[in-house]
C-alpha cells in the first residue's frame, strides 16, 4: 500500500443494546477517554492514511462533543440501520477521490486496543495482493453445536476456523461492489469479508491478537482498560 491511497471507514451508527449503558458502547470511557477517541488516534497513528470516514447515526447527540471529529484528516457521514449500510455510506463519501484498486480499511469503533505495528504488518502483507483480507485468530476453543433444546448435538473441527476481527482491508471497487449487490438481494451481511466472500473473491487471514476485542458488554471496558494499561500507545 503506497502513500495516499489509504482510506479508512468506521461503522459507528450502533446503539451498543448489550451494554444496557443508556448511551451507545463507542462513548462510553475507557482508561478517561472514549472508546471511539482511542479507537480514532490508533488509526491516525498509521503511516499513509488519507481520510478516515466515521459513519455515525443521524441521531447521534454525543459525536460533537468529540474534539476528535474536527481532526482534518476525519469525515462524517450519516450511517445506515446496518453496518453494512454504513460503512457503505462511507465508501459512497470516498466516491470522489478513492480509485478503483486503493485501498479501504474497515475498523469496529468499539476496538480500541488494536496495535497499529499489527495493521501495518498486515498492510505490508496485502500489498500486492489482488482483493484484500482481514485479521483473525485462530479458534482456540471446542466449539458445540446445540439442539432446539440446548443439548449438544455437534463438536466442530476447529482446526480450520478462526474468528474474524477488523481491520479488514480490501479493494475499493471490489468492496463496493461486494456490498451494493449483497444488499441489494437481501443477504446477511456480518461484516466486510463475507460480501467479498459472497461475490466470489477469497480475503486473505492475517493472524491477529486476542488483546484486539470488541468491547460488547460491560466487563469488557474493564479488560480493555488493562490491555490500554499494557500496550499504551
Amino acid at each position: 500500500m503506497t502513500a495516499d491511497n489509504l482510506w479508512v471507514v468506521v461503522p459507528a451508527a450502533g446503539v451498543g443494546s448489550r451494554m444496557g449503558a443508556g448511551i451507545p458502547k463507542q462513548y462510553l470511557t475507557v482508561a478517561g477517554e472514549t472508546v471511539l477517541s482511542r479507537t480514532l488516534k490508533r488509526l491516525l497513528s498509521l503511516s499513509d492514511v488519507h481520510r478516515i470516514v466515521v459513519a455515525i447515526s443521524a441521531e447521534d447527540r454525543w459525536w460533537p462533543n468529540e474534539s476528535i471529529g474536527k481532526h482534518p484528516q476525519i469525515q462524517t457521514v450519516s450511517g445506515g440501520a446496518e453496518r453494512a449500510d454504513s460503512v457503505l455510506a462511507g465508501l459512497k463519501a470516498l466516491a470522489a477521490n478513492a480509485g478503483p484498486d486503493d485501498w479501504v480499511m474497515v475498523h469496529d469503533a468499539a476496538r480500541p486496543c488494536v496495535q497499529p505495528h499489527q495493521i501495518e504488518d498486515m498492510r505490508q502483507s496485502l500489498q500486492s495482493d489482488l482483493v484484500g483480507g482481514l485479521m483473525a485468530i485462530p479458534v482456540a476453543d471446542t466449539l458445540k453445536r446445540s439442539d432446539s433444546e440446548l443439548r449438544v448435538s455437534e463438536t466442530i473441527d476447529r482446526r480450520a476456523l478462526w474468528a474474524a476481527q477488523t481491520p479488514q482491508v480490501f479493494r475499493y471497487q471490489i468492496l463496493r461492489d461486494s456490498l451494493e449487490r449483497a444488499l441489494a438481494e437481501g443477504i446477511a451481511i456480518t461484516d466486510e469479508a463475507s460480501a467479498v466472500e459472497w461475490a466470489g473473491f477469497k480475503p486473505r487471514l492475517f493472524p491477529g491478537s486476542n488483546r484486539n476485542i470488541k468491547i460488547t458488554v460491560p466487563e469488557d471496558i474493564e479488560l480493555a482498560a488493562m490491555i490500554l494499561d499494557a500496550q499504551p500507545g
